[in-house]
């Protein structure tokens, strides 16, 4: 049987910042590009990869949509492509909205088909008699995310703000680097630099053209620091804004300040009157349920709502590789309710799956949705050597595990239909001595098997637990005790 799980697209893939959106019969996820071991975000081109709503089973490589140095700005390929959108205009064509890493412009690039590969078309400007037709910079251009309504008009929406549990981290240009730049380009760029951020969520409208703004942006959500008596407080704006239209509201989803989790808002117009709505996910289940300690490294987050049908969808991402440079795109079932608020859901590792997985046959271990021990924190700073050094899932030589497993390290899964299960094979190597315990809730009181380990070789070999599962959908821990450290790559039903 056919079968999907998180991350959804394969190990060895890296596309965080999913916007999903269908057109036509096929859902197309549009992201930047990360690399296994990166050493800054969205080191690759664009690249597009998509599916039948009807079979969300099935992913495809779309191939490169659109590469870095296509953009004149960036013609000698020295910066990175951010976090891009969308949209299909008025004039049916497909239009992809992006920014540079930290570079004061939105670039525009246009397709006949969704998948690509687009073209460059220009940058987002005034009109002549609004500053005199400039690049739009105002309000941090930064995550761009597009909107064209029923009604044919379009919508921008941008920003950033400093985040409250984050070191921000700024441009930076040499002066040797400045002086190489054209005039206008090096003004530019010192502006930016020296200026203070926009600390809010921003919207404009487009003309018809899909680069000249109508009007000068506006203040859409709060940021961060502006959010004292507006609904927002603890949940104000900082990056990562997303779009849609469902049942005739606009949600806007975007990164809190808490940077881990995607939170909405929603209003009956595309431009005004947004009321804080909830957080949908969080990729740390920070919050669900009154958690406050992470289930997984945390990381930034970034992502969008989508309807299949008559379900919907909410798509994020995880860290790898003890950075925030590695980061793959995750998925999950949603629910809109008939007062058209969301609860937040829990991240799992059947995502897509329509229900859960088989407890029959081998899994990658890499799918995993819990990852703890007693050195994982409820704070973002991947500058300290402690999250370098904690459990997390790496890849070498196209070949995804996870590392770093010591004493009193969890790996969990959720969910498993179990039916006459009655042992488990670890696939694991390393240095370590003590012993696996297996059970089905996360703090492993319910233990249905365990056994010794005496790992002391670099070989991957295969350890069998002996287990007891009643027959129905669990979830599944493996809770590790003793001294070293291990790795783990899969484990199969037996």
């Amino acid at each position: 049987m056919e079968q999907i799980f998180n991350p959804y697209l394969p190990l060895t893939e890296y596309i965080p910042d999913g916007e999903p959106h269908v057109f036509g019969n096929r859902i197309y996820i549009y992201g930047s590009h990360d690399r296994a071991g990166g050493e800054a975000y969205c080191e690759d081109h664009y690249q597009v990869w998509s599916a039948p709503v009807t079979d969300l089973k099935d992913w495809r490589r779309e191939g490169v949509s659109y590469r870095r140095n296509q953009d004149p700005s960036n013609a000698e390929d020295k910066m990175q492509l951010w976090a891009p959108d969308v949209t299909c205009g008025p004039d049916g064509r497909y239009y992809m909205y992006y920014c540079l890493s930290f570079y004061p412009e939105i670039g525009v690039a246009v397709s006949d088909r969704p998948e690509g590969p687009f073209e460059f078309y220009g940058h987002v400007h005034y009109p002549a008699h609004i500053l005199g037709g400039k690049i739009l910079q105002e309000g941090m251009v930064f995550d761009p995310a597009v909107l064209t309504d029923e009604d044919g008009r379009v919508y921008l929406y941008y920003g950033f703000a400093p985040a409250e549990e984050k070191e921000m981290i700024l441009p930076e240009f040499t002066e040797e680097e400045l002086a190489a730049m054209p005039a206008d380009e090096r003004e530019r760029i010192r502006g930016y630099m020296e200026a203070e951020f926009g600390e809010n969520s921003m919207v404009v409208e487009l003309e018809q053209d899909m680069v000249t703004t109508k009007e000068e942006p506006r203040i859409l959500i709060p940021g961060g620091h502006h959010t004292a008596g507006t609904g927002f407080e603890g949940h104000g704006f900082f990056e990562a804004s997303s779009i849609r239209k469902i049942k005739g509201k606009y949600y806007f989803v975007y990164s809190s300040h808490k940077s881990h989790e995607l939170c909405y808002a929603v209003s009956d117009f595309p431009d005004r009157d947004f009321i804080y709505g909830g957080t949908i996910v969080s990729n740390g289940d920070i919050g669900l349920n009154g958690r406050e300690t992470p289930v997984y490294p945390l990381g930034n987050n970034h992502g969008g709502l989508v309807q299949m049908g008559e379900e919907y969808y909410i798509f994020y991402h995880r860290q790898t590789n003890a950075t925030e440079f590695s980061r793959q795109g995750c998925a999950e079932k949603i629910e809109i309710l008939e007062d058209g608020s969301i609860r937040q859901v829990e991240i799992t590792s059947c995502g897509l799956n329509g229900g859960p997985l088989l407890a029959s046959g081998s899994y990658p271990a890499a799918i995993a949705c819990h990852l703890t021990d007693p050195t994982v924190k409820n704070k973002i700073d991947y500058n300290d050597p402690v999250m370098n050094d904690q459990i997390r899932v790496t890849e070498q030589r196209n070949e995804s595990f996870i590392t770093e497993i010591k004493d009193k390290a969890a790996v969990g899964y959720k969910y498993f239909a179990f039916k006459n299960v009655s042992e488990i094979a670890l696939e694991i190597r390393g240095q370590f001595q003590g012993k696996v315990v297996v059970s089905n809730d996360e703090k492993g009181k319910d233990v249905t098997g365990e056994t010794f380990l005496a790992l002391d070789n670099d070989m991957w070999q295969m350890k069998h637990v002996k287990v007891s599962f009643s027959d129905g959908v669990h979830a599944l821990y493996f809770r590790f005790y003793g001294e070293g450290n291990l790795e783990m790559k899969r484990f199969s039903f037996l």
